[in-house]
This record gives C-alpha cells, structure tokens and sequence, in this order.
C-alpha cells in the first residue's frame, strides 16, 4: 500500500470520526428542551429529586420513555367508566365525614382504572407511576400525593403537619388524572393522550358546600375548604 492511499484513508477516518462527534454533540442539547416539553412540570421533579443534577434527570426521564413510550391505552367501555365515575363520586362526598377513607378510596380507584387502561398494574405503584407519567405528566403528580396521603399512618401525619385540608387538596389534585383515565383514548400518533385539566372549573365547582352541577361531562365536587377544616 502506498503512502499516498495511507494519508488517504487516515484523512477519510478522521473526518468521519469529526462527523460522527459533532452529530452526538448536535443532538444531546435538543434532549433536554424535547424531555423539558414532553414531561412539564414532572421533569422539574426529576432535576429536583437528584438534587439539581439535570442530566441524571433526563436519563432518568429518557428510561421512562423507552420502558413506556410505546404503550397504548385502552378506552373503558361506556359502563366501566359509569361506574368508575360513580365510585368517584361517592369518594367525594365521604370526604366530609371520613377523609382518610375516602383518599384511599381515590389510591385504590387510580391504581385500578390505570391497571385497566392498560398501564402496569397497581401492586407496581413505582412502575404504573413512571409509566403514567410518560402518558400524562401534567397530571401524574395528584396521583403521587394522593398515594402518599393514604399510605400515610395517623400519627405520621399529625407529626408532620398533615390535616385534613391537605388530604383535600391531594384529593382535588387527584382528580385531574382520574378524569384523563375515564374519558376516551384520543392518540395523537406521538404516544401523548387526553387534554390538560382546566384549573379554573375546579375552583369554580368549590361552592358554598353543595354539590356544583356537572357540565362537559366532569363530576361534582361535593366539599369545601370550611367543611374540610380539622374539628
């Protein structure tokens, strides 16, 4: 082999090398914004949770996507959904004499509905949740603090400041989810389902103690913030 093909083809290896570098170094910044976009407020948590550390996060994020990106929701037939609304409902309107009950009675109807929508199912909180959060990041959180609030033991709570009017805000968060959970599957072919929960209804269904009529389809809420205080 000559000298002259030799230089050739060390020049041919470096460019490509150069090329193949400057391609990973061009796609790892658009990362970060396309997991910031896809995960909202939940990718916030993530950096937050490993203190900060923005990378880490977004490995973290990225797992979640490759483990749950592809999964596809099922619809619930018209009386599935019936009867989780219905079971909703009921929750609600125990809050005001049992509200410990009635936000473990909101854990256990998350877990289920997303069970059968097709995530994993609820014995797997962690991995239903990461999955959940790959489908509906803008709303996952209310399931975190509503598992939270009903694993919570009594005495734990009182020790950590936790009354009844926190426990109402977990259940209301809650709320979002479970409403993206009941109402049709609509795929936008890029894995992402549902809307975003419109905060100003829920604050305009908090009414002097009765129940707020039901309008597009979402439930009542049946309590208050001066029903909900600690006797």
């Amino acid at each position: 082999m000559s000298t002259g093909l030799i230089i050739a083809l060390i020049v041919i290896a470096a460019v490509v090398i150069i090329a193949a570098v400057m391609t990973l170094r061009a796609r790892g910044p658009r990362r970060g914004p396309s997991l910031k976009r896809r995960f909202g407020p939940e990718y916030d948590r993530a950096v937050a949770r490993h203190d900060g550390d923005a990378k880490a996060a977004e490995r973290e994020l990225t797992e979640r996507v490759q483990r749950h990106g592809d999964l596809r929701e099922r619809s619930l037939e018209p009386a599935q959904r019936e009867q989780y609304e219905a079971r909703w409902t009921a929750a609600q309107e125990r809050f005001v004499d049992s509200p410990r009950e009635a936000v473990a009675e909101a854990d256990r109807l998350l877990a289920e509905v997303a069970g059968v929508r097709g995530f994993p199912d609820g014995g797997q909180y962690e991995e239903q949740l990461a999955a959940l959060s790959v489908h509906h990041a803008h709303h996952v959180d209310g399931y975190r603090r509503v598992h939270r609030a009903a694993h919570l033991r009594a005495e734990d709570a009182r020790d950590g400041g936790q009354g009844t009017e926190d426990m109402r805000e977990a259940f209301v968060a809650a709320r979002a989810l479970f409403e993206e959970l009941v109402k049709p599957v609509r795929h936008d072919g890029g894995g992402h389902t549902g809307g975003r929960h419109d905060g100003g209804r829920e604050r305009a269904e908090l009414n002097g103690g009765r129940k707020a009529p039901a309008r597009g389809g979402h439930m009542p809420w049946a309590m208050n913030r001066r029903q909900a205080k600690e006797s």
